[in-house]
């Protein structure tokens, strides 16, 4: 049987694992419950199993029965601070948790994809790094499982990385999509605190006011994205919070601005801190104020290896037809810490339609919604593809 198969008659306990995770939800770096309920799944396929010390991972290597290199495969296994609105049978138990953006179906998936090469575990030429990772949603985990040496887990330096992630809505059923270079954003953030001095709201000329100087720094980002950058390699620049104040008649001290900043190359992401910091700061000195700009580095941008992206499509066309396999003609501003794996291997991340029958994906509740459900089918696509690869990389030598 083929390895779509052979995932197909796993997908019964697949599904059963995925529901278990989903009931119970953890979040960050900390997931004793998922831990457990992945430990329990690998048992018995006589993979070399280990913890991890800063956080609750699962690293997993299975030797095959021939030598050659090591490939890695990765499931992110943390969930969302939402409250479930699915109705689905098997719903969050954990109040306001929820496995809004599907990484239990990652997990679900990875478990699979270990099932299946453990099946060829005699055929296969080198050795599968299975990374079960906790805190993508903002916690850096894939950073911190690299710094305790998950890429080394094999007694070598893995030679690829493969990663996948489901998708409520957006793509058609029994559709895989990625593209080669930048398939998602760098994600970085910063706070602007715009520091004036308070007054009464009668006499802002006794005052320094920094609410006008605070709106103006709003508009003068815009025009940085446009102005300072080339359209071609853009940047997102929003502001999504602003504070200031206490009463309608009383200028206060300082406003704070909570900014996202979203690049898509190398290039862009290291001239943003620089650019953004000036136009803050002059625009508060042409007022007499002053500007503090604390600028957070995030994940970094997601680039897939053009030769193992093409590899993945070949690979998606053979399990699951010609028509399965969209090229992206765009990268997505979201962002995602398997960024940090790929700039350590040659790899590709791809993401698998979880659509529902029936559902239209231009309208069916996506990722990080309380109403994102995903179909328990792609775990039998996302199981086969990761096998796949890491059996075409290890037959590569």
């Amino acid at each position: 049987m083929s390895l779509l198969d052979d995932a197909r008659v796993l997908l019964p306990e697949l599904a059963e694992l995925r529901h278990a995770l989903h009931r119970t939800p953890e979040l960050g770096l900390e997931l004793p419950r998922t831990q457990a309920l992945v430990l329990e799944a690998l048992a018995g396929l006589g993979l070399e199993v280990s913890t991890g010390a800063g956080l609750d991972s699962v690293t997993a290597v299975l030797r095959g029965g021939r030598p050659g290199p090591a490939v890695l495969l990765r499931g992110d296994m943390d969930a969302l601070p939402v409250t479930e609105l699915t109705g689905e049978p098997f719903s969050s138990q954990n109040e306001g948790l929820m496995h809004a953006c599907g990484h239990d179906m990652h997990v679900a998936g990875l478990v699979g994809a270990a099932r299946l090469l453990a099946a060829r575990r005699d055929d296969l030429p080198g050795s599968v790094v299975f990374m079960f990772q906790p805190g993508e949603e903002g916690d850096g985990g894939a950073q911190i499982m690299i710094d305790e040496g998950v890429l080394d887990a094999a007694g070598e330096r893995v030679v690829a990385a493969y990663g996948v992630h489901v998708s409520a809505g957006l793509l058609p059923q029994g559709v895989v999509a990625g593209r080669p270079g930048t398939l998602m954003a760098a994600t970085d953030s910063a706070v602007v605190t715009v520091q004036g001095a308070g007054g009464h709201g009668s006499a802002p000329h006794r005052a320094l006011d920094p609410v006008p100087v605070a709106a103006e720094i709003v508009l003068a980002l815009q025009a940085m994205v446009t102005r300072r950058f080339d359209a071609f390699d853009p940047i997102v620049v929003t502001v999504g919070a602003i504070h200031a104040g206490t009463a309608n008649n009383i200028i206060p001290a300082t406003a704070t601005l909570e900014i996202t900043i979203r690049t898509f190359s190398d290039a862009t992401w290291q001239a943003a801190p620089e650019r953004l910091r000036e136009v803050c700061e002059h625009v508060a000195a042409a007022h007499g104020l002053t500007a503090d700009v604390d600028y957070r580095r995030g994940y970094p941008v997601t680039v897939n290896d053009p030769h193992e992206l093409e590899r993945t499509a070949r690979l998606t066309r053979e399990l699951l037809g010609e028509h399965a396999w969209v090229t992206m003609p765009q990268p997505l501003a979201g962002g995602e810490d398997f960024s940090f794996v790929l700039q350590e291997a040659p790899g590709a991340f791809v993401f698998v339609s979880a659509l529902l029958p029936g559902e239209d994906p231009a309208t069916a509740p996506y990722n990080h919604s309380p109403h994102a459900r995903f179909h328990d089918d792609a775990l039998a696509t996302s199981a086969s593809l990761l096998a796949a690869l890491a059996l075409d990389r290890l037959a590569e030598g």
